[in-house]
């Protein structure tokens, strides 16, 4: 899965105001999904008790709370800048990756200690039937959002609908997986096939809760754009003919917005006003290759004697 905590503000094919409607119709379609599968997951546990249908049940109830807590971070990430936060409200995404994380880690523990007393006390399973069709009918379901949230972060670049998307790739899988359950503890009669997949389930599950959780904490730690991105950035600012080199570039992003800033040489003798055409020259050059970057240039006289930073 492509690491959307380093390209959620970098070139996108779509306007600011574009990418907000898809991350609000993504949040909409996956609080919906949620919930119907809820409702469809607990209708057949209550059929089968199969300890790995729980599993599934356990992780949409959490995907509907996680995706609740998306929609509200989104929208909230979604506010433009004001007097208290001046640098906008984007930290709200990685918040709700956060606590995705950890609701995602409970679930894991709870799913563990269900698995265990099945290990110690096997059960038959009854009307799998019934599970099967549940499964076969959440994972269609599932595909369509998750081919939807794929969509959506080509398009944005959101770590939050990201973060959702994980939720319900695993959901696919684990439905697969459930399916499988099924049928070799009923038709082969492996009562510990059940407690053995919720167990495989629960460690797919604290994997994805750690990929959810590096790619948050890229953000709120403000991590720079990757290499590849700061080399492109340098040789749009050196292509300026005027440009004599550059320095201290520095960049982060938050949610949508994307922050450049960097320290611009140039000849020592030409005027203020020369050099502020030129600053605002490779600004809108680099403006022009990230439309949602906001690019602050300082401008220094080639030569200049100034420490450099040592990750420059």
């Amino acid at each position: 899965m492509a690491d959307t905590s380093t390209l959620a503000a970098t070139e996108s094919p779509v306007s600011a105001q574009r990418a907000a409607s898809l991350m609000k119709l993504a949040t909409y379609a996956s609080v919906s999904v949620a919930v119907v599968l809820v409702v469809a997951k607990f209708a057949a546990w209550l059929a089968t008790d199969s300890v790995s249908l729980l599993s599934t049940l356990i992780d949409s109830l959490l995907d509907a709370g996680a995706s609740l807590i998306n929609l509200l971070a989104v929208r909230q990430a979604l506010q433009p800048a004001d007097r208290e936060h001046r640098f906008g409200h984007g930290k709200a995404e990685p918040l709700a990756g956060l606590a995705q994380a950890a609701f995602i880690c409970g679930s894991a523990a709870f799913l563990l200690i269900e698995a265990g007393k099945r290990f110690i006390q096997p059960r038959d399973l009854e009307n799998t039937e019934i599970g099967i069709a549940v499964m076969v009918f959440s994972i269609a379901l599932t595909v369509v959002l998750v081919l939807f949230q794929r969509h959506v972060v080509r398009q944005t670049g959101s770590i939050a609908i990201g973060a959702d998307s994980v939720h319900y790739r695993m959901d696919v899988l684990v439905n697969a997986s459930v399916i499988v359950s099924l049928i070799l503890a009923t038709r082969l009669g492996w009562r510990w096939a059940d407690p053995l997949f919720a167990t495989a389930i629960a460690g797919y599950i604290v994997w994805g809760a750690a990929v959810i959780g590096r790619q948050a904490l890229n953000l709120l730690m403000d991590r720079e754009l990757p290499d590849a991105e700061r080399q492109r950035i340098r040789q749009i600012v050196l292509a300026h003919p005027a440009v004599r080199d550059m320095h201290d570039l520095r960049t982060r992003s938050s949610g949508l917005q994307l922050f450049i800033q960097l320290h611009l040489e140039m000849d020592g003798t030409i005027t203020l006003n020369q050099a502020h055409e030129i600053s605002d020259q490779v600004e809108a050059e680099i403006e022009r290759a990230y439309p949602k970057a906001e690019v602050i240039i300082h401008e220094d006289p080639e030569g200049v004697d100034e420490k450099r930073a040592a990750f420059d």
